[in-house]
This record gives structure tokens, C-alpha cells and sequence, in this order.
């Protein structure tokens, strides 16, 4: 037995999550996915639901480590070991466990139709709501269900009759990633992502460490490394970063950084973990290695050596990123360069689990040569992939860009690798009126395009002597419609002429565009055509009433000395980058 107080205490935002999947299923969802950080607690919530549930649970699972996981916070949920079995290579869960914890890749069709017909037919109802018509189980709860998309997987889950139109059981996933390597969705299973937060809101709540991060070029070059499903191709990488002087960089980074702290680094082969270890231990940093087909004793030794600190570091090849509950691991180093962030926040999420005496958590990013879009700390948040953190905590990182775009409207951080110190510097000295259009389009046209950086350009124009009498100007933009976040960067016809606010053409290119536009400027005559031009007299004009309020009402307020400044700094500010 197992005492009822010994039962865990729900966080605020782990009731949340149990409200949420309580309250979809009453609005008929009989498929959800609750998605939180690594550390966030995923096993208590399913086994509160667990303790709700009236009719049997099954929990599945991947790894030996998140069956023993969750059998033992079950166990402490029920108050009762006999309620939960485990199902699992030689064992075996009794008929009359309420709760069974399966390995998925046990259940063969015989072992499962055993399993469903041990579970009768109940005249209950299941607390999510669903009727209990039919036998087996009313709750089928999956453990990093990002998994769940694989062919073998969905057999088990259509056996269970998930995917029936009349089931009344309920499938909860729960995972710290909605992405697969892949690229198959969690829609091929899942209906609703009923709950979520981030890692920055559980670090800034106190639930989880904070990060820091390092950012430390190489020499090998990915140049030559193919994508397979979204990924780097694994024998290709292996090639170009296993190598000797790659592997001792990365070996003292972990000894000068990581320090004292004890480090996980995640490798892509297995050749490449014992390489990796055996240039930790050449200059004094005792580690460790386990992967996939490693003996079981063997791999139990080595975590329990790396518990105890009698390693400082060990290196895994994918067997570190599921089911690995150490909180006192405070340095993660990214030996392995990868385009999934679902991949990579599962490796960090191994070490932002808070611990005594814990301040936060060091991760190292390392990188290589080459023009490959991979994921590292800084993009996890949002932030420009090759920022620099040099040490800086992620939070404040976030915290100080957010002021520099609030206070500096379309400001751009430029491309390549920077420092936050570099980028504030920048952000300091920025001023939009002295920015200026492409060399490509000075060349071709003669009139006075203002720049609005990435976003494209505008124009403004008298298109008559009745509007230069009255100070009418008409403005006309070409907007990249195709920027990041919008799913078409450089496809189709992605540059859109509008004038006046209205759409009139879309372009291929923004050379096209210019024109077009130049070319109907000339069409409308002399008055539009010398309106249009860097020099012409109204741009030299005192500022007019209401662009001075116009100006005053922005955040921060801007001043001009001249018409023209005005209308450059009210159309960046309304359409420059970061307002797409």
C-alpha cells in the first residue's frame, strides 16, 4: 500500500491542464494533446487523471525509464500498488489492475485483444464524459505521444478503437514536442491541442531552471550534409562533425563552461558518443557513454555513476531525450547540430528541471560552417538563430529585444552571428530616415523610394496640380508579402503594389514592381513625375499639423524637420518590419 498523503500536490497550471482535457472531452473531443515543457510534470497530470478515472486506464509508453516513471506515480496516485500493473516484455499486468502501464512495442494484436478482454463492460461512466457502453479501456493515456504518428503505433490505437466513430474512451497525448522528425502531424491522431505553455513561462513562473547559452564556432563544414525528412542525414553528419579536432573543441568547451556542472552532450552516432567521451576523459573530465543497444546493467551503471558524480559528463546517441528524470543536470551541450526543434527542446528540456543549489542551466550551442537554418537556444525562444548569448540568461535576452523593438519600431537585427551587446549598440544608433532603397533599384529608377527594410518600399506622389494645391498625396507601397512566418518567401508573385491602400498589381520580383509603378507615374504626366522625386519642393516643406500629432502619438514620439521626414517616419512606423 501506499499512503494517500504521499499523493503529489497539483501545480496551479497542472490543474489547468486537467480542467482543460475534463472540459474537451464534455465538447466531444475524444482525442486531445496536452503539451508541456520537459520538467513540467506531465506524468502527475495523467495520473490524476488516472485517479478520476472510473473506468480502466492503459498508459502507454516508449522506454523502460518512462514505464517505471509513470508506474510509481501512478502507484502514488492511487494510493494502492495493486492497482497499477505493468505490461511489459515477461511481465505481465494482472486482470484486475484499474490501471495498466504498457511498453506500445509489447502489444501485439494477441497480447492486447488479452488485455481489452480482461476489462469488461462497465455500468459506470468515465469521468471525461464518455458512456461505457463498450469494454476495455475508458482512458488510453500516450506518453510522448509525438510518437504516435508511426504506422505500428496507430495499430495499437485503432485495435483500442480510438479511432471508431461510437468509442466512449478518451485518448490524451501528452508531449513536450508537437513536432516528429518526420514531418507527419499529430493531426493523423489527434484532434485538439487542448493545453500549453512554454519554456519561457515556466522558467519566468519559478517551475523550471533558467538557461544560459554559449555559442561556439567549428570548423567542420555541413556543406556537403543532405536533408532527410527535414533533418540532416545522419551517416552524412556523422562524417562531416566526427572528427578530431571537432570533437576536442567541443570537449574543452564542456570543460572551461560547463565547469563543475554536470553535463549531458547529445551525439549522432555511437561512434561519435565514444569519440566524444574518450576526448572528455583524455583531458581530465571523467565520462561516460550509454545509446539504445547498450546492455541494460550496463546503461543503469553508468547513470547511476553519472547520479553520483563520480562522472561529470556523459554522452548518449537518443537515449537521453525521453524519460531521463536527473534534475541535478545543469550543462547540456548540443554536440549535434539539428533542423527539428522538437528534437531540440526535448535534449535541453534534460536539464532545466530545477534542483537545490541549482542556479540554472548552461547549454552549448556549437556552430559549424555552413547556411543550413538549424535550431539553437536563441530560435527556441524566437529569437535570431546566430545570437550569441555569451552566457546571458535566455529570459533576459527575450526581455532586453523586446525593449529594443518597442522602443526602436523596425528595427532589423542584420543577419549572421552577433552578440546582444553588438545588436544594442546598433539598436542605439538606429534611425529609419537613413535608410536607403537597394542599389538594384536606385539604378533603375529615378524617383524618391523610401525604404522600409525587409518589408519593400514606398512612394508618395501629387497625381495632379488640384492635389499639389491642397497638399493631397497619394501613397503607393510594395509589400513582401512572402516574409517569414508567412509561408511563401520567395514563390509566386510575392511583392504587392497597393496605392492609396488598395491592391493593383502583384509582382515576381521587386525590380518589376518599381517599374510598374515608375512607368504609371510617368503616364499621369509632368506634375506626378517631378512630385515623385528625391528633390521635389514639398519634401523640404514645413511639417503639417497633423503629421506633427501623428508623429507625437507614436511610441516613442518622433520629430521631423520637414514634411518628407514626417511621411518617412509615420509609413515606417506603420509599415516596416515587424508589423507584416
Amino acid at each position: 500500500m501506499v499512503r494517500d498523503d504521499a499523493r503529489p500536490t497539483l501545480r496551479p497550471y497542472q490543474r489547468a491542464a486537467i480542467d482543460a482535457v475534463l472540459t474537451a472531452r464534455r465538447r466531444g473531443v475524444r482525442r486531445m494533446v496536452v503539451c508541456l515543457p520537459t520538467g513540467a510534470g506531465k506524468t502527475v497530470i495523467f495520473s490524476e487523471l488516472a485517479r478520476l478515472a472510473r473506468r480502466p486506464v492503459l498508459v502507454l509508453a516508449h522506454r523502460r525509464e518512462l514505464i517505471t516513471q509513470a508506474h510509481d506515480k501512478l502507484c502514488r496516485a492511487l494510493g494502492d500498488e495493486g492497482a497499477v500493473g505493468v505490461e511489459q516484455g515477461d511481465t505481465t499486468a494482472s486482470p484486475h489492475a484499474r490501471v495498466v502501464v504498457a511498453s506500445i512495442r509489447s502489444l501485439r494484436p494477441e497480447r492486447l485483444a488479452r488485455l481489452i478482454a480482461d476489462r469488461p463492460a462497465s455500468s459506470e461512466r468515465t469521468t471525461a464524459g464518455g458512456s461505457s457502453g463498450m469494454g476495455g479501456f475508458g482512458l488510453v493515456v500516450y506518453d510522448e505521444c509525438h510518437h504516435a504518428a508511426a504506422a505500428d503505433n496507430k495499430r495499437v490505437l485503432r485495435a483500442l478503437g480510438a479511432f471508431d466513430p461510437d468509442w466512449s474512451g478518451t485518448l490524451l497525448g501528452l508531449t513536450a514536442t508537437t513536432a516528429r522528425g518526420d514531418g507527419r502531424g499529430l493531426d493523423e491522431v489527434f484532434q485538439e491541442i487542448v493545453y500549453t505553455r512554454s519554456i519561457g513561462r515556466m522558467v519566468s513562473d519559478g517551475y523550471l531552471a533558467p538557461l544560459r547559452g554559449y555559442r561556439i564556432a567549428t570548423a567542420a563544414d555541413l556543406r556537403g550534409v543532405s536533408l532527410t525528412r527535414g533533418d540532416l542525414q545522419l551517416d552524412e553528419l556523422a562524417e562531416a562533425i566526427d572528427i578530431q579536432e571537432r570533437n576536442a573543441l567541443v570537449a574543452r568547451s564542456i570543460q572551461e563552461l560547463a565547469r563543475d556542472r554536470r553535463t549531458i552532450a547529445f551525439c549522432v552516432t555511437v561512434a561519435h558518443a565514444r569519440n566524444l567521451a574518450r576526448a572528455l576523459n583524455t583531458i581530465g573530465v571523467p565520462a561516460g557513454i550509454v545509446y539504445g543497444q547498450m546492455k541494460p546493467e550496463a546503461r543503469r551503471r553508468t547513470l547511476a555513476d553519472f547520479r553520483a558524480g563520480r562522472l561529470s559528463a556523459v554522452t548518449n546517441v537518443g537515449v537521453l531525450t525521453e524519460g531521463f528524470d536527473d534534475p541535478g543536470v545543469s550543462c547540456i551541450a548540443m554536440a549535434r547540430p539539428t533542423r527539428s526543434s522538437g528534437l531540440y527542446a526535448q535534449c535541453v528540456g534534460r536539464g532545466t528541471r530545477p534542483a537545490p543549489g541549482k542556479p540554472d542551466c548552461v547549454v552549448l550551442d556549437f556552430a559549424d560552417l555552413g547556411d543550413l537554418s538549424l535550431v539553437t537556444l536563441p530560435s527556441l525562444a524566437g529569437l535570431p538563430r546566430d545570437l550569441d548569448l555569451a552566457g546571458t540568461h535566455l529570459d533576459r535576452a527575450e526581455h532586453a529585444l523586446s525593449a529594443i523593438w518597442q522602443r526602436f519600431p523596425g528595427f532589423e537585427i542584420p543577419p549572421g552571428e552577433i552578440t546582444l551587446g553588438e545588436i544594442q549598440r546598433r539598436a542605439a544608433a538606429f534611425d529609419p530616415l537613413q535608410m536607403r532603397p537597394d542599389p538594384e533599384i536606385s539604378a533603375i529608377s529615378p524617383n524618391g523610394w523610401e525604404s522600409l527594410g525587409s518589408r519593400g518600399l514606398a512612394l508618395h506622389v501629387c497625381w495632379s496640380r488640384r492635389d499639389a494645391r491642397a497638399g493631397t498625396l497619394t501613397e503607393i507601397l510594395v509589400l513582401d508579402q512572402g516574409g517569414p512566418g508567412q509561408g511563401g518567401r520567395g514563390r509566386g508573385k510575392r511583392w504587392r503594389v497597393t496605392v492609396a491602400d488598395r491592391e493593383v498589381a502583384r509582382f515576381s520580383r521587386i525590380a518589376e514592381a518599381v517599374e510598374a509603378v515608375d512607368h504609371e507615374v510617368r503616364r499621369r504626366g509632368r506634375q506626378a513625375a517631378g512630385s515623385a522625386r528625391p528633390g521635389a519642393p514639398w519634401r523640404r516643406e514645413a511639417v503639417p499639423d497633423q503629421l506633427s500629432d501623428a508623429l507625437s502619438a507614436l511610441n516613442p514620439s518622433r520629430l521631423a524637420c520637414s514634411h518628407g521626414e514626417a511621411l518617412r517616419l509615420l509609413t515606417w512606423a506603420a509599415y516596416g518590419p515587424g508589423h507584416a
